[in-house]
């Protein structure tokens, strides 16, 4: 049966002759035999442990655990315990990692929007970011109902042109007038903007919300921090917070 030494053992698993070394004095790996000399001799059983102790710390388990689980009755067991836990904590990294990736490729992406960039402009920009998961979900509540709004107007329309039957068209309008009246007093509450001159956040009148121009991220609005008239950035939010 072969025998290894320490260096022979350490290339065979892709470490360093430290390494090896170590986990004889951790009493994890420790050499079936010894020279006259002092010399480590490692057999092909104790490669094969090697072999397991390398796979269980790429994946990330500690020299302790890997230590108790090697001297236990049933390590097999053990070890499947251990990879489902270090599987669910890398999976938890990388879904971290990847919400992080997300943000920065967010933040460039509305960077390139910004003509004067300033430190205060990452801050609008990061505020607005970490509001757009709730403006998704406010624009998705926005869509769903109105969606059955949208097809009673077309039924209605279809009825009154096709067969002349008028009445469902009233009825229709009787109930796109307050759910109008709802949705938009709706949207108001849950809106407020960034001013890109004094990078306040603040809530306009709902007179002037109503009445003003805008697209789907932005409202030409008077900030009420600065005075300023321009285009403001929306994001979510209950209450302003002027900055």
């Amino acid at each position: 049966m072969p025998k290894y030494t320490t260096g022979e053992i350490a290339k065979l698993c892709g470490v360093s002759v430290r390494t090896v070394q170590y986990y004889d004095t951790r009493g994890i790996l420790m050499p079936s035999e010894l020279t006259e000399g002092g010399r480590r001799l490692y057999s092909e059983d104790d490669l094969r442990r090697m072999k397991i102790i390398c796979f269980l710390r790429d994946a990330g388990i500690s020299i302790n655990s890997i230590g108790e689980l090697l001297a236990g009755e049933n390590p097999g067991s053990i070890i499947s315990v251990l990879l489902d836990q270090q599987e669910q904590t890398l999976v938890g990294e990388i879904r971290e990692r990847q919400t992080k990736l997300d943000l920065l490729g967010g933040i460039r992406r509305e960077l390139k929007s910004v003509e004067n960039f300033s430190v205060e402009s990452i801050g609008d920009i990061a505020y607005a970011m970490e509001n757009k998961k709730e403006m998704r979900r406010l624009h998705g509540i926005l869509l769903l109902t109105g969606i059955p709004i949208n097809i009673f107007q077309w039924v209605s329309i279809i009825l009154w042109i096709v067969a002349g039957i008028w009445q469902p068209f009233v009825l229709y309008v009787l109930l796109a007038i307050p759910y109008g009246v709802w949705v938009t007093r709706y949207y108001y509450a849950r809106t407020v903007y960034i001013c890109p001159q004094c990078h306040g956040v603040f809530k306009p009148n709902f007179k002037e919300f109503f009445w003003s121009r805008h697209t789907p991220t932005l409202r030409k609005l008077t900030c009420t921090c600065c005075g300023q008239k321009g285009f403001c950035v929306e994001t979510y939010g209950m209450e302003a917070q002027n900055g």
